[in-house]
């Protein structure tokens, strides 16, 4: 038993880098644990509103609707679907990763009618095929378009951009919606640049809170959308919680701790600047990627133009079961990292580098992957990985010259 709570006390102490939950902000934990207030009080207002506004600013959108619910990424996925579509309604998505799967699977047990795109776990949206097919339809039976904009399961970005320049060159009137659980705070997001009509994200990766908040953004014309869909929808029903947000309230009791740390969170990410968020990602994972090339290894991301800023999936050699370093590293190190899923389970372990996050933290990460993956006697050389982040990390003695003078 003491040896057991004294192994939970040290997990604690060490940062996670799995991708997501991520780690939290000291100040943000204490923002949720608040005292009770009546959320059908103006009080609440004062936290709901710069949520919303606060939102909206991160999306890089002008117009959006925003809405919070109590829930996770999936619960955004789910809202998306039910507002918008009836049942047998067409979509289109590409199947690239286990989180696009879960999107697909879904969307038929709704009922609605999927054409997917098969596409190899480690390559990014194939903007390319979607132009096609969208330029075939020529009655106009596709609705939606599906894409994931950051694939968690193998650390692939996709480029968005590109998919509503697919839409635009077949001239389609589809919705394009976009899950961006694992990219928004983390990684550039433009809703309306990209023509994004619903953009789909969680509180438990880049704002840095616990799961619980599913974080929706909905442009005018899915919200016409909304008038003639007729999926049921109770919960998640955009038109009952519109009319809860213009009184200052939920149409049931809203999540006030999650509520009250989001609005720090938003807070913290603007006072670093959005730019500075994205750029500081971009450092981390590069780090990772210097370090992984060190170690030998390659990513589960085919080509550079894919790779995630915010979680990197890793191959190890043929035949080894990469689900190893992860128990490893939890047992031996109180350390977590992700495991593979779906088509890449026990091929690729995951690190998590978003959220509250640093140069510093990442390093003590990658060396603890690299002792666990030198004890399970994979061919790496202890310190190689850790030097290359180092060399990449340093700020080559400037500061410290200075510092000196």
């Amino acid at each position: 038993m003491g040896n057991s709570l004294m192994e939970d006390i040290m997990s604690f102490q060490n940062p996670v880098f799995i991708p997501g939950p991520t780690n939290m902000p000291e100040a943000i934990r204490q923002a949720c644990y608040m005292p009770t207030i009546d959320h059908r009080s103006p009080l609440f207002g004062d936290i709901l509103h710069p949520c919303l506004d606060g939102v909206r600013r991160v999306l890089k959108s002008e117009s959006a609707s925003i809405f919070i619910f109590p829930s996770t990424g999936t619960g955004g996925w789910e809202t998306a679907l039910t507002n918008t579509l009836s049942a047998g309604d067409k979509v289109l998505a590409a199947r690239n990763g286990m989180f696009s799967h879960r999107w697909i699977d879904m969307c038929q047990r709704h009922g609605l009618d999927v054409q997917v795109v098969e596409t190899p776990w480690g390559e990014g949206l194939p903007a390319d095929k979607y132009e096609e097919i969208l330029r075939a339809d020529t009655s106009h039976q596709i609705k939606v378009v599906l894409a994931t904009h950051n694939e968690t399961a193998t650390g692939v970005k996709s480029d968005i951009a590109a998919v509503r320049r697919a839409l635009d060159a077949a001239g389609h009137p589809a919705m394009l919606f976009v899950d961006g659980v694992s990219s928004i705070g983390s990684m550039d997001f433009r809703m309306d640049e990209w023509g994004v009509d619903i953009a789909v994200t969680g509180s438990q990766k880049g704002f840095m809170l616990p799961a619980g908040l599913a974080i929706v953004g909905v442009s005018a014309k899915a919200m016409e959308a909304t008038k003639t869909a007729s999926l049921p929808r109770t919960f998640f029903d955009l038109g009952d919680m519109q009319k809860g947000y213009d009184n200052n309230a939920f149409p049931y009791t809203p999540p006030v701790g999650l509520m009250n740390g989001l609005k720090l969170s938003l807070e913290m990410l603007e006072a670093e600047g959005l730019e500075s968020v994205f750029a500081r990602h971009a450092r981390i994972a590069t780090g990772v990627r210097k370090a992984v090339d060190a170690w030998g290894l390659q990513l589960c991301a085919a080509s550079p133009e894919v790779y995630s800023n915010s979680v990197s999936a890793i191959r190890t050699p043929e035949g080894f079961n990469a689900t190893g370093i992860v128990n490893v590293a939890a047992k031996d190190y109180g350390m977590a990292f992700g495991v593979g899923l779906g088509e890449v389970a026990g091929k690729v372990f995951r690190i998590g580098h978003l959220g509250m996050l640093t140069d510093a933290m990442m390093l003590s990460g990658l060396g603890v992957a690299e002792m666990v993956m030198v004890d399970l006697g994979l061919d790496v050389k202890l310190g190689s990985g850790v030097a290359a982040a180092q060399d990449f990390y340093r700020h080559g003695g400037q500061s410290a010259r200075q510092a000196a003078a």
